[in-house]
């Protein structure tokens, strides 16, 4: 999996681009909380080309959020796939982890 990003008038949006799995979960952390020690306090993750999550990726989802909002922001995620939807509506985490149509839809009304 590989990840970049970039920061827009206010957030900043990480793409994700692979399986996020137990391989590829810790990488997820890592990234989002040097995007956060940046000063972007405010993600999208962008799960445009996620065509898979397991439980891992879903845990690093929960993960990163928690450090956004330790950091006083919020973390949102887009453009989510079939299967990654089916994930989050089956562990209910679909009410926690909003998902957007669009990047830029998900602080459009912040």
């Amino acid at each position: 999996m590989e990840f970049s990003y970039e920061v827009r008038d206010s957030y900043a949006e990480v793409k994700a681009d692979g399986r996020l799995n137990m391989v590829s979960a810790p990488k997820l952390r890592e990234f989002v909380t040097d995007v956060i020690a940046g000063g972007s306090n405010r993600i999208v993750v962008n799960l445009e080309k996620t065509a898979f999550m397991d439980s891992s990726g879903l845990g690093a989802l929960i993960g990163c959020l928690k450090a956004a909002r330790q950091a006083g922001g919020d973390l949102r995620i887009a453009a989510v796939q079939p299967q990654v939807k089916m994930v989050l509506q089956l562990t209910s985490m679909d009410k926690v982890l909003t998902a957007y149509p669009s990047a830029d839809e998900a602080f459009s009304n912040d």
